[in-house]
């Protein structure tokens, strides 16, 4: 069982099998996370109008390249070619700004593969999902008790002291292995294909182990670049 904002979802069945799927480079939402965005495209806003009045679930999945990569990333109407795992989001706070834009927070949810993108009239694009091989992430907690917990502190410390960061350790010490996880890995400061090894990760340990693997590369190679304060 997995609770989004208000609501409870005990299976996958629970889910809808058509969404809206909202495109984006190098962001990671996974269960139990929270996605602030601040939306202003107008197709996008229509996105979040059109969740609103429905189940309030959109899916966030990542291009399958990066935009520089293709010809036509300057075409707003251009559909570049999206990975096959992303994960659902439930939108659990909403705000518009009186500027156009719409500020919404997302409750991460379940992880989903795409079947099929769905012809629609809309300006958004929506797709056919299937949960059911990621039904585990419902199940708050799954496996987090074979995380590599100290690994995993060992190498964010690594990673502050390379960067000139800090970190809210208060909070850091209270957070489950799950929320630890689940919340460094999108947070780090990665690519698509470290960003999409994350995602489809099949278990929390494989998450943990691979993050470490991938911030130990980092380290070893260039280091950070960013000095900011991680909360």
């Amino acid at each position: 069982m997995a609770q989004a904002g208000n609501e409870i979802y005990d299976s996958p069945r629970d889910i809808p099998a058509i969404i809206p799927i909202f495109p984006l480079e190098e962001a990671l939402l996974l269960p139990r996370t929270q996605m602030p965005l601040n939306i202003f495209e107008d197709r996008y806003v229509d996105m979040i109008d059109h969740a609103m009045r429905n189940d309030r679930i959109i899916g966030i999945i990542q291009p399958a390249s990066s935009p520089s990569e293709t010809d036509d990333q300057e075409d707003p109407e251009s559909k570049p070619e999206l990975q096959t795992i992303g994960c659902l989001g439930r939108i659990s706070a909403y705000g518009e700004t009186g500027d156009g834009r719409v500020l919404i927070t997302l409750a991460g949810l379940c992880r989903f593969r795409m079947i099929a993108e769905v012809e629609t009239e809309q300006p958004f694009r929506m797709a056919e999902i299937d949960c059911e091989d990621y039904a585990e992430d419902l199940i708050e907690g799954f496996g987090e008790n074979d995380v590599n917990r100290q690994g995993l502190l060992d190498i964010f410390r690594d990673f502050l002291d390379a960067n000139d960061m800090e970190a809210d350790w208060d909070n850091v010490e209270k957070s489950s292995n799950e929320i630890l996880v689940n919340s460094l890995s999108m947070m780090s400061p990665y690519g698509i294909a470290e960003k999409q090894a994350l995602l489809e990760a099949p278990s929390l340990t494989v998450r943990a182990e691979t993050l470490i693997a991938i911030t130990e590369m980092h380290l070893a190679s260039e280091g950070g670049e960013t000095a900011t304060t991680l909360q």
